[in-house]
């Protein structure tokens, strides 16, 4: 695909995509290029720059940066200790964390278990939940 700047007999400049030069000419010479703004077929090619229109290829998404291993492992374990320092509600995690959430039981930290679509559905709320990795000293 070719863009060439053009220009009619009434002096009005615009722009054509063509498949090739020989495209252009042929299409021009048969009077089927016409100006947008008033509809002249004596149309003439400007001096350009070479310029091809091709399809864009889409952006590859932007590499995170790398966090180095022990950043990760700090994270973790500020985490843990988190977790070791709010109360283990078991399996009544989603039910307690709802109760907290909307102010029917004094705010804290807790812990517990959640099956993943109960997890869903807390975020889903509103109420934010994290994973915790295990650590055996925990549950």
């Amino acid at each position: 695909m070719i863009v060439v700047d053009l220009i009619c007999s009434a002096e009005h400049r615009f722009e054509g995509w063509f498949a090739s030069q020989e495209a252009f000419e042929h299409q021009n010479a048969a009077g089927m290029v016409s100006c947008p703004k008033c509809g002249a077929t004596h149309i003439r090619r400007l001096p350009s720059a070479p310029h091809l229109a091709r399809a864009i290829a889409p952006t590859p998404a932007p590499t995170p940066p790398a966090v180095p291993p022990e950043a990760v492992a700090k994270l973790i374990e500020a985490i843990r200790e988190h977790a070791a320092n709010s109360e283990d509600v078991g399996s009544r995690f989603p039910e307690e964390a709802r109760r907290i959430y909307y102010g029917d039981a004094e705010e804290r930290a807790i812990r517990g278990q959640a099956s993943p679509r109960e997890a869903l559905d807390l975020l889903e709320e509103g109420i934010s939940v994290l994973p915790v990795p295990p650590k055996e000293d925990l549950h």
